[in-house]
């Protein structure tokens, strides 16, 4: 996670509502098998999102912003991440500046699985996802496997920050780029695989992940 002071659990008021919030099924991109390994998780669809209308995104939602210093940043520096929802911006941010280092547009949960707000941390990392369409009668039982490709929803990577009895949500890639802007998904934060490929390269288990509204 970011560096030692951006370090601290989530705040148990935190915890509790987004605990709340899950147990209710208003939120997650899906369970996680039954004593899974977790460097092999799969993820379930989030039903509908991909069909919904697709609509070209205002020009400032489409572009990623790298800023000129990115490459050169402190080595004591901490990278952290901050997702604007209300923005639909994801920021690459470090401990010593203010300025994000990049900006990338996202999609967020849509109405009736609302992303959460609060401060969590990366808690698994996976490249090339499998994807698992579970049976809405019974979210233990998996319909569909989807491989790694260009059909699979979960994108190019996968980097969860919170998880709960049944249910995860996470940042991933995301075959349909049309639709960042926009409030589409189960919960979870999608965004071009370029632009998801790069937020993996520079965070690691533990990074902390703030979401605002």
């Amino acid at each position: 996670m970011g560096g030692e002071d951006s370090c601290s659990s989530p705040p148990i008021i935190t915890a509790v509502l987004l605990s709340l919030i899950v147990a209710s099924g208003l939120i997650g991109c899906g369970p996680i098998a039954p004593n899974a390994n977790r460097d092999t998780a799969t993820r379930v669809t989030e039903p509908n999102c991909d069909t919904a209308t697709r609509v070209a995104e205002p020009n400032r939602r489409a572009e990623t912003q790298v800023a000129d210093h990115a490459t050169t940043p402190s080595e004591q520096a901490s990278t952290y991440l901050v997702l604007r929802l209300k923005e639909r911006r994801l920021e690459l941010m470090r401990d010593d500046g203010p300025a994000p280092i990049a900006s990338f547009p996202i999609a967020i949960g849509r109405t009736g699985h609302e992303t959460p707000t609060g401060r969590f941390q990366v808690e698994e990392m996976i490249e090339y996802p499998d994807f698992d369409q579970i049976d809405p009668g019974d979210r233990w039982h998996v319909v569909k496997r989807i491989p790694p490709g260009p059909e699979n929803p979960l994108g190019d990577r996968w980097i969860g920050f919170a998880h709960g009895d049944g249910w995860t949500l996470g940042i991933h890639g995301t075959p349909h780029p049309e639709l960042l802007g926009q409030a589409v998904s189960g919960g979870c934060i999608r965004m071009r695989n370029v632009d998801v490929i790069h937020v993996y390269d520079s965070v690691k288990l533990g990074t902390t992940v703030v979401v605002d509204p």
